[in-house]
């Protein structure tokens, strides 16, 4: 059911470089969260350049522009959502990947606890779902997926706790939520009796509820990695499309007053939003993709027409609805993509590396297992390890660096590889500065040589998670009401900073947010 498109946000002041304590949050102000994943700072400014009269360019124009803004690393899906959400980095949030390690939990499906052994996969995927093959991620709808807007507001509850890790102090399971190490901005609106709603692509995005559990009222996640046609919605751009227009056909209904669905009038959101999937996909497919000059081809120009289109829609509504003057926009994205140079992409099939580094270290050390407990591998290389030491940490160092071979380049053909495809190795706690021991840290990280993604096929063309500059410069722009004229601001700043720009334009104090206190992270600058 679908009512009137976008409505969202009004502000207080722009983007406060510093932030009194607020006293009641005000009723009429709302903030609108865009993510578009994928979107680099030059492909906004490309896109405008093109298209002078387009919704992202009336955006921009009528905004704050931070031209040098960088996401969290890895620059992965979760730790760039989490951060816009709670502005913190992994060290703080503990969420360093959407697929994880943890030396301290135990196995999902552990039912006796007393004497198990610790370590555990952290499965924050599609995978959790009760049917990942199902949009609804298995709640049951009849008539997908046209019906879908009829899914659950508490995708929670369409999680299976066999799938979570188990805490070996209660010997339950670990909800997304619970494995979050601080809270959110929706909680903090929450608790001013404001009201919150999210859109995003898995039911595991329930990690944004915070540690309460009770941050967002109205969250909804059709599964993204769900069956159609011949593959899943991500394996054709049209279909990635047609997916990011049921979230925006929520957000529609809840700017017009009503839940995600369009069938229970409850309020605009005082916090709402979405994120978009199509932008990506265009970057990764094969016919995708930039031209040798850096600047989009012509699928993934379409794709940013696509977006454009649908944000036009909201803000078009937002007129409609007569909020323009209450809301601000604020647009970003959870992670970029790298490489934007065909030329530089190498693909290198990470399975046969390491399963020679588990098999070197079982013919050093006879009678032992696998070195590599659990690999997470895009475009970096996080490795836990079944022995932190040391030497373990060094073997597998020097193992890797040693490791030449050939891959694949942009058409398929053979192309040699140094290194691993590393440029260089750290362990987990050097390069997070977390204390030593952490459980949740990887114990290697390996930043990848420009262009190098780890994949046994010949289909992708890019990824994100690593640290070039490509997987972590974003388009962040502030628009909409409580700015006054455009500025683009050179300086650099973090995606973190959205969060307590969010509640700064709520009228609430971004230092209830437990990561700006401990990271120290202001709202964005106006100037």
């Amino acid at each position: 059911m679908h009512r009137t498109p976008l409505v969202v946000a009004a502000a207080v002041s722009l983007l406060a470089a510093s932030v009194a304590p607020a006293t009641a949050a005000p009723r009429d102000r709302h903030v609108l969260l865009i993510s578009v994943d994928g979107l680099h700072a030059t492909d906004l400014a490309w896109y405008v350049r093109q298209h002078p009269n387009s919704a992202l360019a009336k955006l921009t124009r009528d905004g704050v522009d931070y031209s040098h803004a960088k996401t969290p690393v890895p620059s992965d899906s979760f730790p760039g959502m989490v951060g816009q959400l709670t502005g913190g980095d992994p060290a703080t949030t503990g969420i360093y990947y959407d697929a994880t390690y943890n030396h301290a939990l135990l196995p999902a499906g552990t039912t006796t606890c007393a004497g198990a052994k610790p370590g555990a996969e952290v499965d924050l995927t599609e995978d959790l779902d009760k049917d990942k093959t199902a949009l609804d991620a298995g709640q049951g709808l009849a008539g997908l997926p046209n019906s879908i807007l009829g899914m659950t507001g508490q995708p929670q509850a369409l999680i299976q706790p066999s799938a979570l890790p188990v805490d070996p102090a209660t010997c339950k399971p670990v909800q997304p939520n619970q494995y979050l190490k601080v809270n959110t901005v929706f909680e903090v609106a929450r608790a001013a009796g404001l009201r919150t709603a999210w859109s995003d692509k898995h039911p595991a995005y329930a990690i944004l509820n915070g540690p309460s559990g009770t941050g967002i009222q109205d969250l909804f996640t059709p599964e993204i990695n769900s069956n159609v046609g011949s593959g899943d919605w991500t394996t054709d751009n049209n279909a990635t499309r047609q997916y990011d227009h049921y979230k925006v056909l929520a957000v529609r209904n809840e700017i017009d007053g009503y839940d995600h669905s369009g069938a229970t009038r409850v309020g605009t959101p005082a916090v709402f939003g979405l994120n978009f999937q199509t932008v990506s996909t265009a970057q990764k497919l094969p016919a995708g993709g930039y031209l040798a000059d850096g600047t989009p081809g012509p699928l993934l120009s379409s794709a940013l027409d696509s977006v454009n289109s649908e944000i036009g829609s909201l803000t078009a509504e937002l007129a409609k609805q007569h909020l323009t003057d209450r809301t601000t926009i604020i647009l970003s994205a959870k992670h970029g993509q790298s490489p934007t140079d065909p030329t530089a992409l190498t693909r290198i099939a990470d399975g046969p590396l390491l399963d020679g580094l588990n098999a070197a270290w079982k013919a050093a050390h006879p009678g032992s297992g696998d070195l590599v407990a659990y690999s997470t591998d895009d475009d970096a290389m996080l490795l836990w390890l079944n022995d932190r030491s040391a030497g373990a940490f060094d073997f597998a160092q020097r193992y890797l660096l040693a490791q030449n071979g050939t891959g694949n380049g942009i058409t398929g053909a053979a192309k040699p590889f140094t290194a691993s495809g590393l440029a260089s190795v750290h362990t987990g706690p050097s390069y997070f500065h977390t204390a030593a021991g952490d459980p949740r840290v990887p114990d290697l990280v390996g930043v990848a040589q420009y262009g190098v993604v780890y994949t046994g096929k010949k289909s992708k063309i890019a990824e994100h998670g690593g640290a070039a500059p490509d997987d972590r410069d974003v388009a962040l722009v502030v628009s909409g009401a409580g700015v006054c004229d455009h500025q683009t601001v050179d300086a650099p700043v973090t995606t973190t900073q959205i969060a307590p720009t969010i509640l700064t334009l709520l009228g609430l104090n971004p230092n209830t947010l437990q990561a700006v206190r401990i990271e120290h992270t202001r709202p964005l600058p106006r100037a």
